[in-house]
């Protein structure tokens, strides 16, 4: 056996994961856990000044870990809404409660990374599409859409 084996290195060219707008937010689906068997996966998020993000929540099945990029994130760690600038990092385990917001006049990239790499882009996809379409899901309807993605919503 040679280790010079190619099928052992994936490369993902920015061809391959376009961003997505959504609103006054655009996601990345960098390396989504199809391509990652599984092991984690990782989302380029922007959000732009003055924009609601997450609402405080945790995961039951998987940590979110949050790394930022560029810009200031306003971050719900634990039991406070604090501020998070470029090159600052985050790690919510599971069942850690979490939120994200962008409160500065500037806008925010930052980088989300799940572990293990449950199917979290469908989450994204199915987000993004009810920002752009402007549907008001019933509060039944969303209470659905986070029990299928592992999302709990917490009143603080």
């Amino acid at each position: 056996m040679t280790l010079l084996d190619p099928a052992l290195v994936d490369v993902r060219t920015l061809a391959d994961h376009p961003m997505v707008e959504a609103g006054s937010a655009a996601l990345r689906m960098v390396a989504p856990g199809a391509v990652t068997a599984g092991r984690f996966g990782l989302v380029e998020y922007r959000l732009a000044p003055r924009t609601g993000g997450a609402a405080p929540h945790y995961h039951q099945t998987f940590s979110e870990s949050f790394y930022v990029v560029s810009g200031e994130l306003t971050l719900f760690a634990g039991d406070r809404w604090q501020p998070c600038r470029a090159g600052d990092f985050a790690l919510a385990h599971e069942r850690g409660v979490h939120g994200f917001r962008n409160d500065s006049d500037e806008p925010a990239t930052f980088l989300i990374l799940f572990t293990p790499g449950i199917a979290r882009e469908e989450f994204f996809a199915e987000m993004a599409e009810l920002r752009r379409s402007g549907r008001r899901p019933s509060p039944e309807e969303m209470t659905a859409f986070y029990a299928r993605h592992d999302q709990v919503m917490v009143d603080v």
